[in-house]
């Protein structure tokens, strides 16, 4: 990627992803999610061109690409619309963070299962009364002999049903300075004591919500991610994994702001009302234009966001800082975007726009969700107003 545009690599990887995308389409998405079916048809078809794991290493499976690789998937999947939260879980947080600190064996385990959608891993970081305060976290780990005990309650975490494996957040004691840490765990989804209930959600998406109850689940050494010995290596993990969380969340938000404005463009195309078509009226192509320019800035943001994150893996401080800050504000210029451009589509389809027939409305709930998840939008205010403005800290 030069200052302006991307590779043509990366051009290429956005044509063909949509193209396959295009094969089925955000009916068929729909359909399957209403149907309390599942999109698998089309993750292992991801998967068997080489997409799922194009940001993982290649003796594990995947293709050797970067953070902006797997976002580009991921932007051009829900441009088709079919949004798939999955794709920032598996290959982009868990895949990122075994591949950069799990132990061999742990990456013979579990990254090719990851790369070919066999193998897919749900994350596990939030809880009921921590909210985004990831300090409070109260899952705890304790060590009993060669084994781990994990006791904790997770909530709003995703495809724990097509998962095999959850890469959970927990709180263990270092034994040495009796300090609290951060401790990641790979939990089998089967494992006594591990339950999970889906959250009834007005997203219509075939990939659910879950509330996970933790409770004396029994983990051997090795289920523990990196070393064990290290008294920060989960709290670097962890921060190893929010960053392309947020690079993903901007790409997932700015597909789906294409789709949305793409659909109300062709609307305002066709649809006749008085003397002419829709989108000769400036009250409905302003809107759609100013849509169109909030989208390219907040691709651009996630673009530069992707490329430092990529830089940065060579261990560059300065550069992971700028990593960061880049992809705590792409993460909020693209939901900002996708909210507008689902607001507006509704609009410019009029009655139509809260119809099943058309599948606008549901975006709106869709979108409304990236201003809140992974990260809310006002904490990464917080976040920029404090590391990049320099302000008191508010809270």
């Amino acid at each position: 990627m030069n200052s302006y545009t991307e590779s043509e690599e990366r051009q290429a990887l956005r044509r063909e992803v949509a193209k396959l995308a295009g094969k089925y389409g955000r009916e068929w998405f729909t359909e399957r999610a209403r149907a309390g079916e599942k999109s698998t048809d089309l993750w292992l078809e991801i998967a068997r061109n080489g997409y799922l794991g194009i940001n993982l290493p290649e003796e594990y499976g995947g293709g050797g690409g970067g953070i902006g690789d797997i976002a580009a998937v991921c932007e051009e999947l829900a441009a088709k619309g079919c949004p798939l939260l999955l794709m920032v879980v598996s290959p982009a947080i868990c895949g990122t963070i075994i591949a950069r600190y799990g132990t061999e064996d742990q990456k013979r385990r579990w990254l090719p299962g990851i790369c070919d959608g066999t193998g897919t891993m749900a994350f596990a970081i939030t809880e009921p009364d921590a909210g985004t305060n990831t300090h409070n976290i109260a899952t705890t780990a304790r060590r009993d002999g060669d084994e781990w005990v994990l006791n904790g309650r997770k909530i709003y975490i995703s495809g724990v049903d097509e998962a095999d494996h959850v890469l959970v957040v927990a709180r263990t004691e270092d034994a040495g300075t009796g300090r609290v840490r951060p401790v990641l765990f790979v939990v089998p989804t089967d494992a006594e004591g591990f339950e999970y209930r889906p959250i009834p959600m007005e997203i219509v998406s075939p990939e659910l919500q879950f509330q996970v109850f933790i409770d004396d689940v029994r983990l051997p050494a090795e289920g523990l991610v990196g070393d064990p010995d290290s008294p920060d290596a989960g709290l670097v993990q962890l921060f190893a994994g929010l960053n392309p969380e947020r690079i993903m969340a901007a790409s997932f938000s700015t597909g789906l702001a294409r789709f949305a404005l793409d659909r109300a463009a062709a609307y305002a195309k066709q649809r006749t009302v008085f003397q002419g078509p829709i989108g000769t009226h400036q009250a409905i192509a302003h809107p759609l234009a100013q849509s169109k320019i909030e989208i390219e800035l907040a691709r651009l943001m996630t673009q530069k966001a992707a490329a430092l994150f990529d830089s940065a893996a060579a261990g560059d401080g300065a550069l992971e800082t700028a990593a960061g800050e880049a992809a705590n504000m792409a993460k909020y210029a693209a939901a900002e975007a996708a909210c507008d451009a689902a607001d507006r589509a509704v609009q410019a389809h009029g009655g139509n726009g809260i119809t099943q027939e058309y599948g606008m409305a549901g975006l709106l709930v869709a979108t409304r969700a990236g201003r809140i998840a992974p990260v809310s939008r006002e904490m990464i205010l917080n976040y920029v107003a404090m590391h990049s403005l320099g302000l008191p800290k508010s809270y």
